[in-house]
């Protein structure tokens, strides 16, 4: 293993995950350019870079990107169940980079993991629901001085970028932090298309359940919801969608499905799967209402959606079905099926957004970070978006490698958009 310190379930794994690596890389063509570019120029030479995401084959290609740019890079998980081991071996194995993540790790050992690439004292620390960028604000704060110089993070789900806002409201927030998750060639493709197809994949591998013909409830029509409502819809079940937001769910009525409070629809609903953010979207209450069979997913980052705990409470018995099937029975007899442990199923139960999707996303995350890079000392410690050159140039770099072309705008178009003067 290069004598790399890491912490992975089996370095044997790593010819596989070799394989699984290059086969992403295969659809991810615009980070591909930027590997090229950063291999030849270097912008983020000997920058400490830890990272907090799913390990999995895309991730990879991430890494191995930053590590093409000079980055001193480590990596843990983000979440315990969406780890693909074969792909962390390969990582260490194949390419030296120090890698802490096990598939089914415990709270414990998850949070160990974070706490080494703490230690790793990253000038840049990249993040997929906050928990590295809390981790290192909890050891900076009880500090009289920052012993390292911090450039800035970044944020990969809505999710962290939440508590990122609520950290710089709450002035908090001691260094810039990129929000990755709001570019718009990361949430309207990765969340919407990546977190719908995904999902479905995740529900149908778990319990090979027809979706034609049943009802299925997803709570939160943000764009995840969006996703999730129309690869359901184009697989042939019927929607119901609730939301607190009046203007999301007006939206959702305008698309076409019922919008219901999830008092009423979770009498309905044969399959729920939950994208709000929030906790406690699904408690006993609704539990004691649903349809005997009723199966419950969690697509959101946390496992605080469902009420787990709530369920294993009011159940009689429990079955574990399979690795991602645990079957509750309720006193009315009726079973309940929870798909993941309530974690994400689309990274539990799948193997996540496709490639493609990703492509976009992490290639915003690279060019994020060499932009911090590129900006250090000059930006406050703020939540900031991806600069506007990122995003177009991350979408024309797609655009190419799909082999389509677009319009430009010609000299009389461009003026007349920048004048006022001329109207009818």
């Amino acid at each position: 293993m290069n004598k790399v310190k890491c912490d992975v379930t089996n370095p044997k794994l790593a010819i596989e995950g070799r394989k699984r690596i290059e086969w992403a890389d295969n659809e991810m063509p615009v980070l591909e350019t930027i590997r090229e570019r950063f291999t030849r120029t270097k912008p983020l030479k000997s920058v400490r870079v830890s990272c907090c995401l799913h390990v999995t084959k895309e991730t990879a290609n991430l890494m191995l990107t930053l590590k093409s740019g000079g980055a001193d890079v480590k990596l843990c998980a983000s979440n315990p169940l969406s780890t693909q081991d074969s792909v962390a071996a390969s990582l260490v194995v194949d390419f030296g980079i120090p890698v802490f993540a096990r598939h089914g790790e415990n709270h414990k050992t998850y949070y160990s993991h974070i706490d080494t690439c703490v230690k790793h004292h990253p000038q840049v620390a990249v993040d997929d629901g906050c928990d590295l960028n809390n981790a290192v604000h909890k050891i900076l704060k009880n500090k009289s001085s920052i012993s390292w110089e911090i450039y800035g993070g970044t944020e990969e789900t809505t999710t962290g970028v939440v508590r990122l806002r609520n950290m710089e409201r709450s002035k908090v927030l001691l260094y810039p932090v990129i929000a990755v998750n709001d570019a718009k060639t990361k949430h309207l493709f990765d969340n919407r298309y990546g977190t719908g197809q995904s999902t479905m994949d995740g529900i149908i591998r778990a319990t090979n359940v027809l979706l034609s013909g049943k009802v299925l409830v997803v709570a939160g029509y943000g764009w995840c919801g969006r996703g999730v409502a129309m690869r359901a819809s184009g697989m042939g079940a019927r929607v119901v969608v609730t939301e607190v937001d009046p203007v999301r769910a007006l939206e959702a009525v305008m698309d076409g499905y019922q919008v219901l409070p999830m008092t009423e629809a979770a009498s309905l609903g044969d399959i729920f799967v939950t994208v709000t953010g929030d906790r406690d979207v699904l408690t006993t209450r609704h539990f004691r209402s649903m349809k005997n069979g009723a199966i419950l997913s969690n697509a959101g980052h946390f496992d605080v959606e469902v009420d787990v705990k709530g369920l294993k409470k009011a159940a009689v018995r429990h079955r574990q079905i399979s690795n991602v099937v645990d079957e509750y029975t309720l006193p009315n007899k009726k079973r309940i099926y929870l798909l993941a442990q309530g974690r994400l199923v689309n990274l539990s139960a799948a193997e996540g957004h496709p490639p493609s999707v990703m492509d976009m996303s992490f290639a915003n995350q690279a060019l994020s970070i060499e932009y911090l890079v590129k900006n250090t000392g000059k930006l406050k410690p703020c939540v900031y978006p991806v600069p506007e050159q990122i995003d177009t140039k991350v979408a024309r770099l797609k655009l190419k490698a799909m082999g389509r072309t677009i319009d430009i705008l010609t000299p009389a178009q461009r003026k007349y958009l920048n004048t006022w003067a001329e109207g009818t």
